[in-house]
């Protein structure tokens, strides 16, 4: 019997609240998807007996089920191509994108979770960085991998479940025990326990990874220590992860792709060059600033980490080390509380129903009547990094309306990029000439329109707002000749609009300074006595 021709691939887009599978076609446009949220466990720390951090607050701890990961993320695949009616044998490869940091220690024999896994968001692991911490090894942590001591990374949540779990250190050492990400994690399943790896997107996120050798590093296995047994095999973002049994789709694909969420995002915006862009608006806002062949050291916070990796054999010639790859190096930014500013203006404060509604209620006047909103609901990320300060809202008049806080809370957001994105060009010693978005509140006009007004530059919104998911399905398409190599990005990449500066250095001037006159105010306000 003939094969169909290969006519699509498919991205598996594992998220922290729901798990997607979105079909693509040649040309990069999206045929057809189907998203499943699944549960979240938050417990707090002294419900767990944890201790706390010493900020005098119970900061929580997020687990995900892992067979709810597993099972949402197959079930859409599943999904997805019997509701847009394409056989399986259509399917020229898979690519995998995922939260990050996320932590899931299995069993080898079995592909068993021994624990719960432990969510980026958690802070369980806070008294082992803090411990770290006062053994001076912070510096040391940095220089090797671009990253700060901290319980959002991998390594720390590894040795909670090592000093936790009784007997699981020896199981590591025997090399019963394996660890992933999210992805290895998938990789390992859909293979059917053949393939345990991992991209640099991902292994950068460890706190184990060196950026500059290109893998994982005895030095930081030690300051951790952490059994290397334990780690999966580091392959290029765009090359060959194995096949997927044919149990789950009735057929053997490839899977050929594999990146973290915000560099698959940054592959599909086109950011693998120096001086480029991207800022995903979702809970938060998340900046990428591509410095290309060389890492830079940030002096404002920020994070050095590893861009997309793409292979120099076809997928289809076999594994190859990510080593061989030339690296390719971004500052990193996050923004704590980005779209999720508008969730409490609808959930807290009640002057909303649904989130779609603010730009409407924002849009009927004309400025925010001098009102100023900080949006530091859980303290300030980058470039401040203020755990204890807190939200504010201040300019309040007898003439302000639910208008003028809708308006201010939008400028926040752009306020808040705009921060980070100076904070960036700074450390780069690069000016950026535009800068690239996508995520759910791309929709907002309003929003974008305030984005190119405070950072004085153009803001690119394309037409596929599934970036996370078009850069998995490229990185795919590319490893096994679908997608025209990296032509293909510029393919794919087609701009809807272009937000263009509406007012003048004067006035942009007088936003900042109005901004950070009121981060001032509100900082460091939590702090215990």
């Amino acid at each position: 019997m003939n094969q169909p021709t290969k006519t699509c691939v498919l991205a598996l887009d594992q998220g922290t609240t729901s798990s997607r599978a979105i079909l693509f076609d040649k040309a990069g446009r999206l045929i057809a998807k189907a998203q499943q949220e699944f549960p979240q466990h938050v417990r707090s720390f002294l419900h767990a007996g944890v201790a706390t951090d010493g900020s005098g607050e119970d900061r929580g701890i997020v687990e995900h089920d892992p067979e709810d990961i597993w099972q949402s993320q197959i079930d859409c695949a599943r999904r997805v191509l019997v509701e847009s009616g394409i056989d399986a044998r259509q399917v020229a490869a898979v690519g995998i994108t995922n939260q990050r940091e996320t932590t899931i220690l299995w069993e080898r024999a079995t592909g068993q979770p021994v624990a719960p896994a432990i969510v980026w968001q958690s802070r369980i692991s806070t008294p082992i960085c803090t411990r770290l911490k006062a053994s001076d090894l912070e510096s040391e942590v940095r220089r090797r991998t671009g990253l700060l001591l901290d319980p959002y990374f991998s390594a720390s949540k590894i040795v909670y479940l090592l000093e936790t779990i009784p007997g699981l250190r020896q199981r590591c050492l025997s090399g019963e025990i394996l660890f992933g990400t999210v992805d290895s994690f998938l990789i390992w399943r859909l293979t059917g326990g053949r393939v345990h790896a991992t991209d640099p997107t991902n292994a950068c996120r460890t706190l184990l990874f060196d950026i500059e050798q290109m893998g994982w590093s005895d030095a930081l296995c030690d300051i951790f220590d952490v059994p290397r047994a334990l780690l999966p095999e580091v392959r290029p973002s765009s090359g060959s992860f194995g096949e997927v049994d044919p149990r789950w789709f009735g057929v053997a694909i490839p899977i050929a792709g594999c990146a973290g969420d915000q560099q698959a995002a940054a592959f599909a915006q086109g950011c693998t060059q120096a001086g480029k862009a991207k800022n995903t608006y979702g809970t938060g806002a998340f900046l990428l600033f591509s410095t290309g062949a060389q890492p830079v050291t940030s002096s404002n916070g920020l994070l050095t980490t590893l861009g997309c990796a793409v292979g120099t054999e076809p997928a289809a010639v076999g594994k190859s080390s990510a080593a061989s790859c030339e690296p390719h190096y971004a500052l990193e930014g996050s923004v704590f509380i980005g779209g999720a500013i508008v969730g409490w203006l609808r959930d807290g404060l009640g002057i909303i129903e649904q989130a779609g509604d603010i730009e409407a209620l924002a849009a009927s006047v004309d400025s925010s009547g001098g009102v100023v909103l900080v949006p530091a609901l859980t303290g300030l990320g980058a470039p401040y990094w203020d755990p204890f300060a807190r939200g504010l809202i201040i300019g309040i008049s007898r003439a302000t309306t639910q208008s003028h806080i809708a308006r201010a809370a939008l400028e926040s957001i752009a306020l808040s990029v705009a921060d980070v994105a100076l904070s960036m060009q700074q450390d780069a010693g690069m000016g950026l000439q535009r800068l690239r978005v996508d995520g759910g509140a791309c929709v907002n006009n309003l929003l974008l329109q305030m984005q190119a007004d405070v950072l004085g530059l153009p803001v690119e919104r394309p037409v596929v707002l599934e970036t996370t998911a078009l850069g998995a399905a490229l990185l795919a398409g590319i490893a096994v000749g679908f997608f025209s190599g990296s032509a293909a990005v510029d393919e794919a990449r087609q701009v809807e609009r272009v937000f263009e500066p509406a007012i003048g250095e004067t006035s942009r001037r007088k936003l900042m300074q109005t901004w950070h006159t009121a981060i001032e105010r509100c900082r460091d306000w939590a702090r215990p006595s």
